[in-house]
Parts: C-alpha cells; structure tokens; sequence
C-alpha cells in the first residue's frame, strides 16, 4: 500500500481499495463476488483444469517448505503482548529431483481471510513440498510484500527465481496482514487501520536482518552464499527493501517494486545498486526523484506506463482468473492493474528482476538494464546515470 501525500493519494486509494477486494474477506460482497468460479462439471463434462502459478522459466526443479521463526532478541513492535517476535516465511530453491507433490498455493483458512472464500486453496504450484535442496551454495533473494498484502502474492516471483538456480525466502511481516502460523492459528492486521510506514520500513529491515541471520548461520535449512544476497520487495516492501541495503551490511543489492520511501535515506548512504521499477511513474515522480539523488551506486529507473501498482506481484493473475478486477470502481482499475493482462504482468517482473541479480549478484550483464527492449516495448527507461 502507499502512503497518502499530494502527489499519491490517488494511488494510495487504489491501492486500499485493492485490498478490500484481495485481502479484507470482512466485506461478504466483495468475497462472494470474487468467488466466481464455474461449477462442478455435470457427469460426462470434462473437468475443468484447475488454476496454476505461472510456469516458471528457468530449467531447474524447484523445492519448496516454510519456516516458522522466532526472534528472541526482540518483542513483537505491533503486539508486545504476543510476545517475541515471530515470522513465517516461504522458502524455495533449486532441488535435487522434480517431484509429484506440489506444495498448496495458500491453505483454505488462510484463502478465506484474503478473499473470503476458499478458491485460491485450488491454485496449483510448481514446486515440490519438502523437495531436498540442492548441495550446492546458491545466491539469495529476500522477498517482502506490500502493506496489508500476504507474502503469497510473490509466489510467481519466487519459483522462476528458484528455477534460474537462486535461494529465495519470502518472508510475511506479521501484524501487517494475515498469516497463517503451524497448527492453522491465523494473525490478522493490527495496524492497518492507522500504519506508520516509516516505522514499518524500519521494522522490516529488522526481520531481513533477522531472517538472515538464519539463513547465513550454520544448520540453515538453505545452502547460501553469504557474499551474494539481494533483497527485493514491492511496495512499503520496495522501499524496505532499500532500507536494508543501507543499514545490512551483507545485503548486496535491492529492488523497489512501486514504493515510495515514506523516509529519505542519509545523503550518500546507499552506495550499492538499486533498481527501482514503478508503474505509471510519469505522473507522480516526486517521491522518487528526491529519493534517486540520494542512491550513488549503480541505480536504474524503469517505468510501465501501462502497468498498474500490482502489476509487479500475482494479483494481477489472480485477479484474472476470480474476476477481482470487477470489484473495484472502474476509475480505479487502471491505477490498481493499468491495462495489463496477468501473464504479461508476470513475464515482465519476472525478466527485469533476474536481469537485475544476474548482473549484481552473478556478474553476469543484461542489455535489459541497459536500453529499452523489442521484447518489453511496455517498460520504459525513466532515468539512468
């Protein structure tokens, strides 16, 4: 979600304005409607096929299982009274063997919070529950939601990564949206209805150090490359995502998904690269250009005029296939999807980001970073050095 401000209280409405239609199941008229799925085949029909996360690209399988974690350095910021701090977090990574038991998009408790209903339990993935990883130590991307939004929405993101031979841990913020922990508990948001982003950013950067510390520690359930780690996020996660940069040492690079910094960073304190990939960015670029002279390293501004603030996750897919584009006011469907569709959404996100650890974290360039492309004629270079 985006913070309100001259400049971005029309995204901002867009953006809360998607959320009651993917992930406030409160509201019975938008779950129900965003349930529309056909019905059960009459006897003799075929079966309808049932919805999958798009396939990922790369040639790898991909292994898959969740962590529950505990920090015991901190309590929770959100809910003293819980206690610790705890995170859940999805892990998926190139496997050893393909297997036949791909793990569940999202269980049907959890569907029920986002949308109202059970339907998004009926998604397929592409990845092996419990798969054993491959041996071999592997560059790492951390992944972070936007505001009110489950870490599943970066399922598609994740498993490509996966499948290209990278570690990556999608890590969901708990109190800013629902998550499920083991044994089906579900917390739902405590602070949406008054968020302080700035400190939400800042209390993020505190969970990737944490989920690092994890992840780069002997008996890590991944094998890791320590010297090689990006962070990725979309929205409040975007601009978290540059806040580890900053203050995390061993974060080598991050991506911003469409978020605006809600805090400047210090002048000259992210010297490492950036890139920031925003939708529909030509009308509302204030944020963002204070912020881009503010990154020294190497930094790229991309920009799809014809995307939408969630084009960069798997709603857009989603939406697709439960008719939740029909939930919102149509003078809100372009800022919220632009005129995208789900597959190209998810094609073009997928090709900038590991164009974008390629080069950072494997060394390896893309001339997608570097001029605009016959083959993504929607993404637009705004700014680069």
């Amino acid at each position: 979600m985006l913070w309100k401000s001259r400049k971005t209280s029309r995204r901002s409405f867009v953006a809360a304005a998607l959320l009651m239609a993917f992930a406030a199941p409160q509201m019975p008229a938008v779950a129900a409607a965003a349930g529309r799925v056909p019905e059960t085949p009459s006897a003799g029909a075929p079966a309808e096929v049932p919805p999958q996360v798009p396939a990922p690209t790369g040639k790898q399988p991909v292994g898959t299982r969740t962590l529950h974690l505990v920090d015991t350095s901190r309590p929770d910021p959100w809910k003293p009274a819980a206690g610790k701090r705890q995170l859940m977090v999805s892990l998926w990574y190139p496997a050893r063997h393909q297997g036949d038991r791909n793990a569940p998009f999202v269980s049907k408790e959890l569907s029920k919070q986002v949308i109202g209903k059970e339907d998004l339990a009926g998604i397929r993935t592409n990845s092996t529950l419990g798969a054993a990883p491959a041996r071999k130590p592997r560059p790492l991307v951390v992944l972070s939601p936007g505001f009110g939004m489950s870490r599943l929405t970066l399922t598609a993101l994740g498993e490509d990564l996966a499948s290209r031979g990278y570690a990556v841990a999608a890590v969901d913020h708990t109190y800013e949206a629902p998550v499920e922990f083991p044994g089906g508990r579900i917390e739902t948001c405590e602070i949406c209805a008054k968020p302080d982003m700035a400190a939400v950013v800042r209390n993020r950067a505190k969970d990737f150090s944490f989920l690092l510390d994890r992840l780069t520690a002997p008996g890590s359930p991944l094998a890791v490359d320590r010297d090689r780690i990006a962070v990725v996020g979309h929205s409040v996660g975007g601009a978290s995502a540059v806040e580890a940069l900053r203050g995390d040492k061993r974060v080598d690079a991050a991506v911003n998904l469409d978020g605006d910094f809600p805090v400047d960073p210090p002048a000259g304190a992210v010297n490492k690269p950036v890139l920031l990939f925003g939708a529909q960015r030509a009308g509302h670029m204030e944020n963002w250009n204070k912020n881009w002279q503010l990154l020294t390293g190497w930094k790229r501004w991309l920009d799809v005029p014809e995307g939408g603030h969630m084009t960069f996750t798997d709603v857009p897919w989603i939406a697709d296939r439960f008719a939740l584009r029909d939930q919102l006011p149509p003078d809100q469907v372009a800022g919220a999807y632009g005129s995208l569709h789900g597959t190209r959404s998810t094609a073009l996100t997928r090709a900038y980001v590991n164009a974008f650890v390629d080069r950072h974290l494997r060394g390896v360039p893309s001339p997608l970073l570097d001029r605009p492309s016959a083959a993504y004629p929607e993404v637009t270079f705004m700014k680069k050095p």
